[in-house]
């Protein structure tokens, strides 16, 4: 028995000196299930996050504004602004009429899109060839122009209700392009913008910038606006500028997604005319 006692206290000592190699731990790190789920976080977070596509600020929604950071004052200041059938045209200008502050302007601004027309007129100006703008400027009704040493108020007459022969006066209008203009105005229900005459089939642009020298819409109709997110293929139709397969694929886009919280999402949808967003835009609400 006495051996036996001290055969084990020696070998617990032997096993204290030399404790062998090291257990494992009980808990290890997967490094690459780690990497895993540290992708699908971010994957997570940008998802969740509201992404910014390029709009044109003047159609900006109480929803979009709230989204972009923008206060209800903000909000309400352009859509006041925008009442009167005034435009923002350009970055200082939308500061100046929304009152935002600049840190919002300097993340905003870069997806500011606007119409072709502005970009061109600020390249003119940036250039020193600046012209006189004879685009879509509803808030203008008169211009004045020096000639020689005085000055002219040119008085513009109304697109909406100008005949065939007060069109006809316009060099490059004849019979037929003149009514061409009258019927796409009565399929508008009258022009909301001077811009929409480009859209008149056969009217070249020299020849817009002819008729906007005399005419401008200085009384646009009043419209019922189609709530996109609600209206059936049929009724979005009834919009000049979609046709009713383009109509039935927006509804079938809103089914499979969920509401548009934006107009740029139209852009998505196949055969929508998307270089006219700017105006089908006056003609929707979300």
């Amino acid at each position: 028995m006495l051996l036996i006692v001290v055969s084990l206290q020696l070998l617990s000592y032997v096993v204290r000196i030399y404790p062998g190699s090291p257990k494992n731990p009980a808990l290890e790190v997967d490094t690459e299930l780690q990497a895993r789920i540290d992708l699908l976080k971010e994957e997570y977070k940008e998802s969740d996050s509201t992404k910014i596509y390029p709009f044109n600020p003047n159609y900006i929604t109480d929803y979009k504004g709230y989204s972009l950071g923008m206060s209800p004052k903000e909000i309400d200041r352009l859509h006041l602004y925008r009442s009167d059938n005034k435009f923002v045209n350009s970055v200082e200008e939308f500061q100046e009429v929304t009152q935002v502050s600049d840190s919002l302007l300097h993340t905003l601004s870069p997806y500011f899109k606007f119409p072709d027309w502005v970009r061109e007129q600020g390249a003119k100006r940036q250039n020193g060839n600046e012209t006189q703008d004879y685009a879509n400027w509803p808030r203008l009704q008169t211009i004045s122009r020096e000639l020689g040493n005085g000055v002219k108020t040119v008085v513009y007459q109304d697109l909406n209700s100008a005949t065939e022969a007060d069109l006809k006066a316009v060099y490059g209008v004849g019979g037929i392009l003149s009514k061409r203009i009258i019927k796409f105005r009565d399929r508008l229900g009258g022009f909301l913008v001077a811009e929409q005459l480009n859209h008149v089939y056969g009217l070249e642009q020299e020849v817009v910038d002819r008729v906007l020298e005399r005419f401008r819409v200085k009384e646009p109709p009043g419209i019922i606006k189609i709530n996109i997110n609600e209206a059936s293929a049929a009724e979005i139709a009834e919009l000049v500028y979609i046709d009713y397969g383009v109509a039935h694929r927006i509804v079938a886009y809103r089914e499979a997604n969920g509401a548009l919280y934006s107009f740029d999402e139209l852009t998505d949808i196949e055969d929508f005319p998307s270089e006219k967003i700017d105006i089908i835009q006056l003609y929707l609400q979300l």
